[in-house]
């Protein structure tokens, strides 16, 4: 396996506000208890994870209220406040939690505030650097949702919006209000749903942060392009699932996530493997076919 040291050099940059950040993230859904509800199995190795992360030279941190809930940001917070100048903590509302793998969408601009406010203080922040919707609530009018976090950004509490799971549609309702930054939707090699957004924000040159991105299904099966590629460059399938994506477009942050360090620096070493051409043509047309 590639040693992670150095290697999250090589995923290239992007801009996001007013800070640069390498291409590979970190995604710190995973440092809570089953089913992303209460405090994990091993806290003291979570805060290992994420001063790791920081070591290996990761700058772009994801989490959100409802991890946890609460349960994700704490630990950001004990890990590494004071924050390095250079890390940038990205953090979600508009999900409410009642239990194990239970979420439910709402976006009043009154409990928005409310959350900003809310991580602002656990993350021990003045200002988050990008604060995302975590989910569109088609109960409350769009225009209210997205105009609080405008009028937020105005007031200095935010400093990049971000969007969750939305369509090329929204992206562009959401930009005649705000300038959007980020869009984060579920994308990996066994799922290509997202394709039309993923080629509107390179076109835009909108971040585009693709969540569960070592998902690569049946094409990880032995014998399978995925199994292939990663014998034939002594790496996992994983390592392969997220070169590919680093590969797809260059506005294309991946945050796999993980509550061990071990687990981590083999996602970190992925920015390390450069895949050729073919390799990224091979697999996109099994993608395609699949």
């Amino acid at each position: 396996m590639a040693d992670p040291d150095l290697k999250i050099h090589s995923s290239g940059t992007f801009t996001i506000g007013d800070k640069e950040v390498h291409r590979l993230g970190f995604g710190a859904m995973r440092l809570t208890g089953p089913g992303i509800w209460g405090e994990p199995d091993d806290r003291a190795e979570c805060v290992r994870v994420v001063r790791r992360a920081v070591e290996l030279g990761v700058d772009l941190i994801d989490t959100a209220d409802s991890y946890g809930p609460y349960v994700s940001e704490e630990i950001i917070r004990e890990a590494l406040h004071p924050y390095p100048e250079q890390v940038l903590v990205a953090t979600k509302a508009g999900l409410v939690r009642h239990g194990p793998d239970v979420w439910a969408p709402v976006g009043r601009p009154e409990y928005l505030r409310q959350e900003v406010e809310m991580s602002l203080r656990r993350l021990g922040l003045e200002r988050i650097d990008l604060f995302q919707l975590h989910r569109i609530d088609a109960k409350v009018p769009f225009e209210e949702q997205i105009g609080e976090l405008k009028t937020m950004q105005d007031e200095g509490k935010i400093a990049a919006i971000g969007l969750s799971e939305v369509s090329v549609e929204e992206i562009d309702a959401a930009r005649r209000i705000a300038e959007i930054a980020t869009v984060q939707n579920l994308y990996n090699l066994s799922n290509r749903q997202s394709e039309d957004v993923v080629d509107y924000c390179t076109r835009e040159s909108i971040g585009f942060i693709p969540w569960f991105p070592i998902n690569a299904g049946a094409l990880a099966d032995r014998g399978g392009p995925v199994d292939e590629i990663a014998e034939a460059t002594d790496t996992t399938p994983a390592q392969v699932a997220l070169a590919w994506l680093l590969a797809r477009a260059q506005i294309i942050l991946p945050i796999p996530g993980t509550s061990t360090v071990e687990h981590l620096e083999e996602n970190v070493a992925a920015a390390g493997l450069r895949l050729t051409r073919d390799q990224v043509d091979e697999l996109t047309a099994a993608a395609n076919a699949a």
